[in-house]
């Protein structure tokens, strides 16, 4: 399918409804910390990306987000900025991403979470875009930048199409804020670490387990903790902690470093590998989960 080509057709897949809960569901019975695998779209090419989120899915990351490259990624930091501008030039917009999951759609049932500024969304449509992404067998999307005050219309349209809608709590978030974005989310919840944009980091925040226990108040949905995990000391932390760690930068840096798209595969697999292999050396700490 070309970047320009709809993926809307009587051949495309239709999407599970729960297909994120049902993995966090497996995820909690063993009681292993789960993997939300970020990885750019269109870095450095579509055709590239399909390899490397196949290796991923196979390596035992357990969600892919797949991020839409947007003209202005201010959430981002450097790394993640670098591979948004290589998509960019490689030709990559909305709807080939959307191409993108239906191709993937084919192959694997990994969770698939389109990771998206509101922008892109909003000029295609909310309603023309719901319906496409559930249509190829996206499973849940994450506006990086939309409130919950403002995404009234948009959970309506996610909802009609059985999408997940998936926002982002932050340590500065109030008591009041993280109610209402527990009350809008569905999936689970995106808690970012720490404030400031997205890399890797040596060390996580120490007030990280006091905020994931503020936030459980308010939610039974899973939690996903990102911005600045990178390396398998952070996942075994997190698995008293947390219900799934989030890896973006430090998987991106696994492509653009590779010299082709077969590398790239092979490279953010590796990573994925060892990120796991934490999680699962780490289950014992799930019982330190606090309530």
């Amino acid at each position: 399918m070309s970047d320009a080509a709809s993926p809307k057709s009587s051949a495309s897949p239709q999407p599970s409804a729960g297909r994120i809960e049902r993995r966090f569901r497996e995820l909690a019975q063993t009681g292993e910390l789960g993997l939300v695998a970020y990885i750019t779209a269109g870095d450095p090419s579509l055709e590239a990306t399909e390899k490397i989120v196949l290796a991923a899915a196979e390596a035992g990351a357990d969600v892919i987000e797949l991020g839409v490259p947007f003209s202005d990624p201010v959430a981002d930091g450097p790394t993640i900025q670098r591979a948004i501008e290589r998509a960019l030039r490689a030709g990559t917009t909305l709807a080939g991403v959307l191409g993108l999951v239906a191709r993937l759609r084919a192959r694997t049932q990994v969770p698939l979470v389109l990771f998206s500024y509101f922008n892109p969304l909003l000029q295609m449509g909310l309603e023309t875009f719901a319906e496409a992404a559930a249509a190829a067998g996206a499973d849940g999307v994450l506006a990086t930048d939309l409130t919950p005050e403002e995404a009234e219309d948009y959970r309506a349209a996610m909802r009609a199409h059985g999408l997940d809608t998936i926002f982002l709590a932050a340590p500065t978030s109030t008591d009041a804020r993280l109610e209402k974005i527990a009350a809008v989310s569905s999936g689970f919840l995106y808690l970012i670490s720490r404030t400031g944009v997205t890399g890797a980091r040596e060390a996580l925040p120490e007030d990280l387990p006091e905020l994931a226990r503020r936030v459980r108040r308010f939610t039974k949905l899973p939690l996903a903790v990102g911005f600045g995990i990178s390396a398998p000391a952070h996942v075994s932390v997190l698995g008293g902690i947390a219900d799934a760690a989030v890896v973006g930068s430090a998987l991106v840096a696994e492509v653009e470093k590779a010299s082709h798209a077969e590398q790239a595969a092979e490279n953010v697999a590796g990573l994925i590998r060892l990120l796991k292999r934490a999680a699962r050396q780490g289950i014992s700490r799930r019982t330190e989960r606090p309530t």
